[in-house]
């Protein structure tokens, strides 16, 4: 089933057949993605069916928040040891497992302790979809699979509130989890078949520096997750942050010291790593945190239905499909960073239309051009932005750096919508339309200031195009042969012209891993 690049010099071994990994990972992309779309859609059903507290419900989002945003580095890190396809499959029957105790489940608490099951496959399979199509790919190509990657990712997003609003409204919220369990079935038996093996560096696991990174994500996570409910100020919220904040200094102490690192520090002594690293952060917070009110403006101020919703919001969402497929193709062609600039901007301006023109009567159509720039900046952004984050280190330790992008993406995400809420609280709130636009438009502006800071940082990404060699601006190439130490030398030509080099091939990659 491996399919390998000619030995030629400069040429990177590719392993699997391209188009059947990119069937088995996009599809398992579109089912974790679509489930915790749908969850949220169903929420008001759910606190009728099961005679839910709000409390109750957070918890059945967050949950799964929580668990995937732990278990994210230290699950990359496992499969980097023990083998990719290997997790990957025990990744889909996990999650599959999940959704048949969440559609069993006869009161919140076992749903809720369901969701937490979904978030341990969740946080296994998604950064390895992206190890695994990577590694299937050559690097000329890459880009183009990860835009295709990206744009499955936008369509579940898109279609989340659309599904969710006929599955609620025309069967019972145990289809919400239903419907995983023969797609994960048909994955779990396709596996074996259509994709193959590959590892990362054979090196001893790092127990403790794993231990220490959960503790952080997990103190920082579930900080950030009680702070509106329980109080910034609270015991509970001010010792989850402490704790994660101590266990990230002690894991990152440790992680210099350690023979064998969980995640090699020198990969932060890469100006590219670093740059799409920030952008994602700052991205993931100021418009996952906008998503958060917008949709909810949309059923409580414009008293639209979850599925009526969900159709609003698809132009918006539906862009992703058109824009992602673009953007992968691009970055193969220019480069990463002109694309995901590009996509910056369309977002911040996307954002700042909608501080500046949304009111309590706003129809749809005063708030659609808003809706098409962000689509179209998402899309942009998410194919050339898990190139850059993957391009910039060996292809042996992708699987690493992918988890280390979609950790940070996913605390970008929990602290947008932790952060723009107190903003929003602060200055409005739910007891008129005019208190909700008010405090959604402060909230906006700020998360608009996090996206165009988002553009900024993203000049410090590489500069490189396809063929130009490697500089050290863009970090590292991905031939394990380019490295000496975890610095990036230049490559020799080969005789018959230039050097297919990875990371130049894309601007140099969970993102979901997004």
């Amino acid at each position: 089933m491996a399919a390998t690049d000619a030995a030629t010099p400069g040429s990177v071994e590719t392993r699997g057949h391209p188009g059947r990994t990119a069937t088995v990972t996009s599809v398992a992309v579109f089912m974790v993605s679509l489930d915790n779309l749908v969850v949220t859609t169903a929420l008001p059903k759910l606190r009728e069916s099961l005679d839910a507290s709000l409390a109750g419900l957070e918890w059945t989002v967050n949950s799964f928040t929580l668990v995937f945003a732990v278990l994210l580095l230290s699950a990359a890190a496992v499969a980097d040891r023990f083998g990719r396809k290997r997790l990957f499959a025990i990744g889909i029957g996990v999650f599959t497992l999940g959704s048949v105790l969440c559609a069993l489940a006869p009161g919140i608490e076992l749903l809720v302790a369901g969701r937490a099951v979904q978030g341990v496959g969740a946080a296994i399979v998604l950064p390895l979809t992206l190890t695994l199509l990577s590694a299937a790919y050559p690097p000329q190509q890459r880009g183009a699979a990860l835009g295709i990657w990206g744009a499955v990712g936008g369509l579940a997003v898109a279609l989340g509130p659309v599904v969710g609003g006929v599955v609620i409204n025309y069967l019972s919220w145990q289809w919400i989890f239903w419907l995983n369990v023969p797609i994960g079935v048909a994955l779990l038996a396709l596996t074996p078949g259509w994709l193959t093996e590959s590892r990362g560096e054979r090196k001893p696991l790092d127990v403790v520096g794993t231990l220490l990174g959960c503790l952080a994500v997990l103190g920082l996570v579930f900080g950030l997750v009680e702070a509106n409910s329980a109080g910034w100020g609270s015991v509970r919220v001010t010792g989850a942050l402490t704790l994660g904040a101590v266990a990230l200094l002690a894991f990152l102490g440790w992680e210099h010291r350690t023979p064998a690192p969980m995640l090699p520090l020198r990969f932060f002594r890469n100006r590219g790593f670093n740059a799409i690293n920030g952008v994602s952060l700052l991205m993931y917070f100021g418009m996952f945190g906008s998503i958060f009110l917008v949709m909810q403006y949309v059923q409580t101020v414009q008293g639209a239905s979850p599925l009526g919703a969900g159709l609003r919001l698809l132009a918006w969402t539906g862009m992703t499909l058109i824009a992602a497929p673009i953007g992968g193709v691009l970055s193969d062609r220019i480069g990463g960073r002109p694309i995901v600039l590009t996509g910056m901007v369309l977002q911040a301006a996307g954002l700042v239309v909608i501080a500046l023109t949304v009111t309590e009567s706003s129809g749809f159509l005063t708030l659609l051009p808003a809706f098409v720039l962000n689509g179209l900046g998402m899309g942009l952004y998410f194919g050339p932005a898990a190139n850059l984050a993957l391009g910039a280190v060996r292809r042996t330790e992708e699987g690493i750096a992918s988890g280390v992008n979609n950790t940070i993406r996913e605390l970008g995400g929990v602290f947008g919508v932790a952060v723009l809420s107190a903003v929003f609280a602060a200055r409005g709130g739910y007891e008129s339309g005019h208190a909700f636009v008010t405090g959604m438009r402060a909230a906006v502006w700020l998360g608009a200031g996090a996206v165009a800071a988002a553009a900024v940082w993203s000049l410090w990404l590489g500069g490189r195009t396809p063929g130009s060699g490697t500089g050290a601006d863009s970090g590292p190439a991905g031939t394990d042969a380019e490295f000496s130490g975890g610095a990036a030398t230049t490559p020799a030509p080969a005789a018959t012209g230039p050097v297919p080099d990875t990371a130049a091939a894309a601007e140099s990659p969970v993102g979901l891993r997004g």
